[in-house]
């Protein structure tokens, strides 16, 4: 069986698209089959793995509303061992066109449910909101990865964030499980970075990634070539802590590996 993580904070400018692509794209060259579903409006994770958004006839906006099949929207193999549903602006627009469906917290799942069997991980990068496109996130996910951003206001929003699942396992999809959490845009030169992680750890009784990806200039630049940042420059601190917490990722619940 597959795992499938929602990338979710509702908080904007934290990695959630860094880390889905890089995330993903680490796992896919440890020969696991990954699934990336774009569902950002702003479509970043789509043209970081090199897929033109604006030119897109099937996304999952088409998909959500009926207007087209899975196979039409699912781009194989962007990557080897990478594909993607990807997304534009025009998604913006589901929130409003999706009032009134039926079960319309459930339309995503009710599609993956019939190819999860096929990948090893499904990601899902989220929008930075609690709406009802994160909310089919979650009903189809297994799990919630939450990246936090080393900075003053990092806990902000967090708590509503975590209601949010707490009401989803309650309501929708009582497997959810928080993933964990990863630290993002580490600044080893402040110590307002290290503040903000003991911080966290001391006041958030959740699952906290060892790996902490740090600010890193590579990582800013790789989306605009549409390359994922082990092809970019895989020599990189970038790519090295992408590495790493795809290895925890991998093997999260293996005795042996903790």
């Amino acid at each position: 069986m597959g795992r499938i993580i929602a990338i979710a904070n509702q908080k904007g400018g934290v990695g959630k698209s860094t880390t889905a692509i890089n995330l993903s794209a680490c796992l896919a060259e440890m020969s696991q089959k990954v699934l990336i579903i774009d569902i950002d409006p702003q479509g970043n994770t789509t043209s970081g793995v090199g897929v033109e958004k604006e030119n897109l006839d099937a996304t999952l906006y088409e998909l959500l509303l009926g207007d087209c099949d899975l196979s039409d929207c699912l781009i194989e193999n962007v990557f080897e061992n990478l594909s993607i549903i990807p997304s534009n602006v025009n998604l913006a627009g589901a929130e409003i066109e999706l009032v009134g469906v039926e079960d319309r917290e459930f339309l995503l799942k009710n599609h993956i449910d019939t190819i999860k069997d096929k990948y090893d991980f499904i990601i899902m990068d989220c929008p930075p909101s609690l709406n009802i496109l994160t909310i089919n996130a979650m009903t189809t996910a297994d799990s919630v990865l939450v990246p936090i951003q080393c900075e003053y206001y990092a806990l902000e929003g967090l708590t509503q964030l975590i209601h949010t699942i707490e009401l989803v396992q309650e309501r929708l999809n009582p497997s959810l499980v928080i993933e964990g959490v990863v630290f993002t845009m580490y600044d080893a030169r402040t110590n307002l970075s290290l503040q903000v992680v003991e911080n966290v750890k001391s006041n958030l009784n959740q699952s906290i990634y060892k790996t902490i990806i740090p600010r890193n200039v590579r990582l800013a630049e790789a989306p605009s070539y549409g390359l994922p940042i082990t092809l970019y420059d895989k020599k990189s601190v970038g790519a090295e802590s992408y590495k790493l917490l795809a290895e925890e990722v991998l093997h999260k619940g293996d005795e042996e590996w903790q």
